[in-house]
């Protein structure tokens, strides 16, 4: 049986955004069964668990003796047992492979920066100068998102694990409205959340949330 770690619990404004949701998604997605295996800050820290995530980080992934961390690592991999996540021909899998790539690489670290700058730092003096900068390079990494998109439903031919991580990547600005000015990309994540793989992974996510919280 696949397990995946998660957390077994985090502050309200991160849950639906924990990057286990990416792989649970892509398991959904290739009908693949798995198992949870929740953590908490102390399994963080232990040598059991460092030896699995060097970071002490959610996802890292077990099967047949296959251990993996980083969730873009994780889904790639999953991504190459399913013809519903990979296409088989070698033009189809580059074009998955470097999307995959792109959304990890070209869009996330902005995107991220942007999000923790309003999640973590939002009252800190630094982040008055700093903040329009970083939102405006989003803004135009989302234009050429949406130019390159076009009027294709999805990344590739059809949804692939591409699609997993850019709509998971594009996921933290949920609390802005800039993915909404860009009514192509609105329209592409809206599809993609529509899937009920996702619903069933955000759905078991945020279950685990509720059913563990933390001790008074």
């Amino acid at each position: 049986m696949i397990t995946v770690s998660a957390f077994r619990w985090v502050p309200p404004f991160v849950r639906g955004i924990v990057r286990d949701l990416r792989v649970r998604w892509a398991l959904e997605e290739a009908g693949l069964p798995y198992t949870t295996k929740l953590i908490g800050p102390q399994d963080q820290t232990s040598v059991e668990y460092r030896e699995w995530q060097p970071f002490g980080q959610v996802p890292a992934f077990s099967h047949d003796g296959v251990e993996m961390f980083e969730s873009g690592a994780i889904v790639l991999h999953i991504a190459e047992q399913s013809e519903a996540l990979m296409p088989k021909d070698a033009v189809g899998r580059a074009r998955v492979q470097t999307w995959l790539i792109a959304a990890l690489n070209s869009i996330e670290p902005a995107v991220q920066q942007l999000t923790e700058i309003d999640l973590f730092h939002s009252d800190a003096e630094w982040t008055k100068q700093r903040r329009p900068q970083v939102e405006e390079f989003v803004k135009r990494r989302l234009f050429a998102l949406a130019t390159s998109l076009g009027e294709r439903e999805y990344l590739a031919d059809h949804f692939s694990a591409a699609d997993i991580l850019m709509v998971t990547v594009l996921r933290n600005l949920r609390h802005l409205d800039l993915v909404a000015q860009f009514p192509t990309i609105k329209a592409y994540c809206d599809r993609c959340e529509a899937r009920p793989s996702f619903k069933k992974a955000l759905h078991d996510q945020m279950a685990d949330f509720v059913e563990n919280p933390p001790a008074a």
